[in-house]
């Protein structure tokens, strides 16, 4: 029998003949694609039928998931206190036996077994957000802030709320059982050094705030958490929440809410509308996560899921107070705010540390609303020195709003270092500084001197650099004015031609239907067992669990899913950039309108629309007394208050503190146990303000504050000296400025009580004269 090949017929395509009526033959390069193509279709067809099987066994368990967490939902909401806090815990107080009562309690949270408390380090106290869910977020996950705390030695408590509140209770009621609870920490206390310190978490954070207002003196240093402050603040292009209040076209939307809720506000519609800032996730990523890998996310989800749909009601008069004054007012950055008891809201008169803590990732709070109450109030960080208030902030570059405080690994190093180093920022002079946290580098100089892994920075900072983070201009604030002038004007109207009928047609029954029927609640219901649909679901996901065939890694067709679902991400994120790019711009479009703004009273020549609070004539004479008498004491005190005084200055050379600079401080001052390190705090405070207020006169006195005998000097000044050096050999040299101040240190040092009593320092070519 002849062989043919493809060569000795020219043109064959692999099917033969070799003369009339002879057998068909193939030729074997032909053979082996014929084979290979039959076992790629038997491949894909077995691809498909694994794919298929995992597909509707993926299905299922997705299924059985959602019923879990509808259930889950269900019994949530049916708690009077849903919290979601994962420590046992003890009452100390409950809101609701407070003269003004509130839905609000303060808990002692137990630390786990093992863990050691050390009584004498101050309280950390964490206030939750009540904006939407429940109360537990701040120590839901193992990873969170009162993990941190316990790890520290801190004792730890907790300030939560019921699902409900209590009939009549305003903003203005929960502030002030906020500051019975914190006097109530300080009671249980009695041993601690320094006062609490509180995480204000989100919407906790600007009711933190206004607490610390009306009872400064209960505070320690106080870290807000994601939480806005100055309500209009935002970047173009970005943060599309803030124009809500002018698309609806004021609060009056608000009100009726609150009238069909019979004068309650479901917490859901605060949650639909986070979720509304993101379409992507919220109608197919957070789903087709669960859906891909239902075994791996199962535990994740359900465990999140526990939190975002315990949802909690808010009363008509608080929520009317809350728009009103701060998202359309922004009220409470520039202390327009005024209690019924009369007194002025004005965070300027905060002396313990604000620590704002946000994230360039955070669409809900951006760091503009986080931030720009600092220029709000001030126009200089002079100012902020002479009103003696600390105020620092750190910046996470990718955390999402939730990651900030929920607890998770992304800001685990900043919540951690914080704490750690609460002394540390309670220990700052007046002025604006930004907290910096590095990861520690193996043989890094001066290691061993930094607790855990990281490394702390605090560096000066100036008003320019926050504004460089993008803030309004005076065109951008008269748009948000003339929605506040137009809210006040739907309001009235509402009130007076709408209100009575609304609430004339509503019944409990109403009530109760149209809260069963919100979109949020409704989804949950409708994948729970109250759906007589979903009951076959648990025995149909307990078989696909038994028969479980995941597919493998390599099938064809999961990859072709991953392409649709991406693809699919990508299209629903277009829309919802596109949606937001329209809103911004349909918003400007009517508010920057000159006729619109003329219409509510917005004219040019209006100037700034929340003008900065400005100072009484009261503070003022405050101010100047408080300035006249540290002039008049420029020379009290002794070796403590000239070394430190000596201390700052150079310091404030460099422009940046070191944690590693602060432990060699701290140790150096275990070595004097007769100054406490509240004591130490309260000179370093008093001696900065003096070379705040005459740097000059400040210089000038200092060598009256030394020993007369010029060994004794002498002695002091090595002591600095070698104090610095050990700080250089840690954190750096001295150099430049830092340098040149040591040794003008060193001049009057030797000068010591015979420097003349009329100013003598005038700086000629870096040196004393």
């Amino acid at each position: 029998m002849v062989t043919m090949t493809s060569q000795t017929v020219p043109g064959a395509e692999g099917l033969k003949r070799s003369g009339g009526g002879s057998p068909i033959l193939l030729d074997k390069e032909r053979l082996q694609e014929l084979a290979k193509r039959d076992f790629r279709a038997a491949t894909d067809f077995q691809a498909a039928i694994e794919y298929a099987t995992d597909f509707w066994q993926r299905s299922l368990l997705f299924l059985d998931i959602l019923r879990q967490s509808g259930n889950q939902q269900a019994e949530m909401t049916s708690r009077p206190i849903n919290a979601v806090l994962g420590y046992d815990h003890e009452f100390i107080l409950r809101g609701t036996n407070l003269p003004r009562p509130v839905n609000y309690g303060l808990v002692r949270v137990v630390p786990p077994r093992g863990t050691v408390i050390d009584h004498t380090k101050r309280p950390v106290v964490v206030v939750d957000p009540r904006a939407g869910q429940g109360p537990g977020i701040g120590g839901f996950n193992p990873v969170s802030e009162i993990s941190q705390a316990f790890k520290a030695g801190h004792p730890v408590y907790f300030v939560g709320f019921g699902a409900d509140p209590v009939e009549g209770q305003t903003v203005e009621d929960v502030a002030h059982a906020l500051t019975v609870f914190f006097q109530k920490v300080i009671e249980l206390e009695p041993q601690a050094v320094g006062k609490p310190f509180v995480f204000g978490n989100c919407q906790a954070g600007w009711h933190t705030i206004m607490a610390a207002c009306l009872r400064p003196d209960l505070f320690g240093p106080i870290l807000v958490a994601s939480a806005p402050l100055s309500y209009w603040g935002g970047v173009h292009g970005k943060n599309p929440m803030r124009y809500n209040g002018g698309l609806l076209g004021g609060a009056w939307i608000e009100r009726l809410m609150g009238d069909l809720g019979g004068g309650l506000i479901d917490g859901a519609w605060f949650v639909m509308n986070f979720d509304n800032l993101n379409p992507a996730n919220t109608l197919w990523t957070k789903q087709y996560n669960v859906w891909a890998a239902p075994e791996k996310e199962q535990d994740r989800y359900l465990h999140f899921e526990k939190w975002w749909g315990a949802f909690v009601r808010m009363r008509n008069e608080e929520l009317d107070y809350i728009v009103d004054n701060l998202f359309v007012g922004n009220k409470l950055s520039t202390a327009q705010l005024v209690t019924r008891d009369g007194i002025r809201l004005d965070m300027r008169n905060i002396k313990s540390p604000i620590l704002c803590f946000g994230s360039k990732g955070d669409n809900i709070t951006p760091i503009q609303q986080a931030l720009d109450w600092i220029l709000d109030n001030y126009d200089s960080v002079d100012e902020i020195r002479k009103h003696g208030q600390t105020i620092l902030y750190c910046l996470h570059e990718t955390a999402g709003h939730l990651a900030i405080f929920v607890g998770t690994k992304v800001a685990a190093k900043e919540h951690s270092e914080f704490i750690n180093y609460m002394d540390l920022i309670d220990s700052l002079p007046p002025g604006l500084y930004e907290v910096v946290i590095t990861d520690k580098s193996a043989g890094e100089a001066g290691g061993e001197l930094l607790e855990g892994n990281y490394n702390v920075r605090i560096e000066e900072r100036g008003l320019k650099d926050i504004l460089a983070l993008g803030s309004n201009s005076i065109a951008d604030e008269r748009e948000f004015e003339a929605v506040a002038h137009l809210s006040d004007i739907s309001i009235g109207l509402y009130a007076t031609f709408v209100q009575p009928w609304v609430k004339a047609l509503i019944t409990p029954q109403i009530t109760s239907a149209l809260q069963a029927l919100q979109p949020l609640r409704l989804k949950y219901a409708l994948f729970s067992d109250k759906n007589p649909l979903m009951r076959g679901v648990a025995p149909l996901a307990e078989k696909a669990r038994a028969e479980r065939k995941p597919v493998a890694a390599d099938n064809p067709f999961l990859s072709m899913q991953q392409q649709v679902s991406d693809m699919l991400t990508a299209w629903l994120k277009g829309l919802g950039d596109l949606r937001d790019k329209a809103a911004e711009t349909f918003f400007q479009a009517i508010y920057g309108s000159p006729w619109v703004q003329g219409l509510l009273g917005v004219t040019p020549a209006s100037g700034r629309p929340r003008p900065k609070p400005g100072t009484s004539p009261d503070q003022e004479a405050a101010l100047a007394a408080k300035a006249e008498e540290l002039r008049t004491t420029m020379a009290e005190g002794g070796p403590l208050e000239a070394v430190v005084r000596a201390g700052l200055y150079i310091a404030a050379g460099q422009h940046v503190i070191d944690a590693r600079t602060f432990e060699i401080l701290r140790r150096a001052l275990k070595a004097h146990p007769e100054i406490t390190l509240t004591h130490f705090k309260a000179v370093v405070r008093e001696q900065w303000a003096r070379l705040v207020i005459d740097e000059r006169a400040a210089l000038q006195a200092l060598p009256r504050l030394l020993p007369a005998e010029a060994e004794a000097r002498r002695a002091l000044f090595d002591q600095i000296r070698d104090l610095i050096r050990t700080i250089s050999t840690a954190a750096g040299e001295l150099e430049g400025e830092a340098k040149r101040r040591l040794d003008e240190m060193m001049v009057l040092f030797e000068m010591g009580a015979c420097a003349p009593e009329r100013p003598l320092l005038e700086r000629e070519a870096g040196k004393l004269v």
